[in-house]
């Protein structure tokens, strides 16, 4: 599926068009809450500025499939010759895509958190997310609030479940604690396996889970737990950030059966700009997407807004007045990679995003060497129908209760 938006009303008729690639997962709650944001984002920018350069997004559906993702790349550099792509949201999806971006140098602007994919080792990626593994402090000092030794660490068998044990450990160890065991899920298990695996943790002397999953295996994972009664108390699990960030897309029985469980998340201060977008984007949101009236705006769609105005301000700048691509000059059979060619926009705008600092609707966006800087984290705790917020801090933080 794709499909391009309309022009906005009151664009400047003589503004150059720049064609920017945006690859989401439709069918998720996060592809449908950025999509939302990332087209208001362009109406804001527009309407508040006069302008010589427009970007016409080219939206992509990757099917929340690794080929997928893969493909709408390929399609939006040789088909659309696009400037700039946005996304994938998965790392595992971003990995192809970002060898894609440095090969034919487009940048590749991702909330791909894995620290496996780094900015340093590819010129032309630039993460608009929080890397994960800044988090692993900030569950450290929960740790040390309470005075816990040790944790058993449970998480989905992916690059991205995986990235976060080497620097959960050195944030443990700085606390003097430390992982007793580590747990492995795959994200295919059937709720069998994850009961086998529950009641083998159920046998061991520590009660401390630390949990680090996607939505999708989480909603199950702590349903067969408070099926083998282990929400119950004397146990203590503790989510990571991107699980506390979606749980309003989780069910309302996965919701229940998290009762009791403390997450991190990115702290978003609030500001009457972020107020009034809420209230917009709420009312948009919800008559595009009807069915999913518990759904709430989260940080991965305010990173998203910020993410394209970054871009559409980076351009603006770099006075480009249409994508450019070098095509090869060798005959023969090419392949789709080798026939689209190197851009030659593509050095120059780079530049631009990845050293780039604003204030945004989701605080200080800050992208420094390509990364996305850590803000503070938030600390909630999942009780009844809410989410009430224990205290906050900064990445380098000391437990604050209230």
């Amino acid at each position: 599926m794709s499909f391009c938006i309309a022009p906005l009303s009151g664009q400047n008729a003589t503004a150059v068009k720049a064609h920017v690639g945006i690859i989401l997962d439709f069918d998720t709650t996060v592809g449908k809450i950025s999509k939302t944001c990332l087209s208001m984002a362009l109406e804001d920018f527009y309407t508040k500025r006069n302008h010589s350069m427009m970007i016409v997004p080219h939206f992509r559906d990757s099917y929340s499939d690794v080929v997928g993702a893969a493909s709408a790349a390929i399609d939006l550099l040789k088909n659309v010759q696009v400037m700039a792509i946005l996304g994938p949201q998965k790392s595992i999806q971003a990995d192809f895509v970002i060898d894609i971006g440095d090969k034919v140098r487009v940048p590749i602007i991702s909330q791909a958190t894995s620290p496996a994919l780094s900015p340093k080792e590819s010129p032309y990626f630039i993460r608009s997310a929080q890397c994960s593994s800044y988090q692993a402090e900030a569950i450290a000092a929960i740790v040390k609030a309470f005075g816990w030794r040790q944790v058993v660490f449970i998480y989905e068998d992916t690059n991205y479940g995986s990235g976060l044990v080497p620097f959960l450990t050195e944030g443990l160890l700085q606390t003097n604690a430390l992982i007793s065991h580590q747990s492995v899920i795959s994200p295919c298990a059937t709720n069998d396996q994850i009961l086998r695996e529950l009641y083998k943790l159920m046998s061991m002397q520590t009660r401390i889970f630390v949990v680090h999953m996607l939505p999708s295996l989480a909603s199950r994972f702590f349903k067969m737990a408070k099926a083998a009664e282990m929400m119950s108390e004397g146990y203590v699990w503790v989510i990571a950030d991107a699980l506390t960030s979606l749980l309003d897309s989780v069910d309302s029985e996965t919701f229940e059966a998290m009762q009791g469980v403390i997450g991190v998340k990115a702290y978003i201060p609030r500001s009457n700009e972020l107020d009034n977008f809420t209230r917009r984007w709420r009312k948009r949101f919800h008559k595009e997407n009807p069915e999913m009236d518990r759904t709430e705006l989260n940080v991965f769609g305010l990173w998203a807004y910020d993410s394209i105005t970054a871009l559409a301000l980076a351009i603006e700048r770099s006075g480009m007045t249409s994508p450019r691509f070098k095509k090869p000059v060798i005959g023969g059979n090419l392949t789709d990679l080798e026939a689209i060619g190197i851009s030659s926009n593509g050095p120059a705008l780079v530049r631009l995003i990845r050293n780039y600092s604003s204030k945004g609707l989701s605080g200080d966006f800050s992208i420094v060497d390509g990364q996305l800087r850590p803000s503070a984290f938030q600390i909630v705790n999942v009780i009844g129908k809410e989410r009430t917020q224990l205290g906050s801090g900064q990445k380098h933080m000391g437990f604050q209760g209230n």
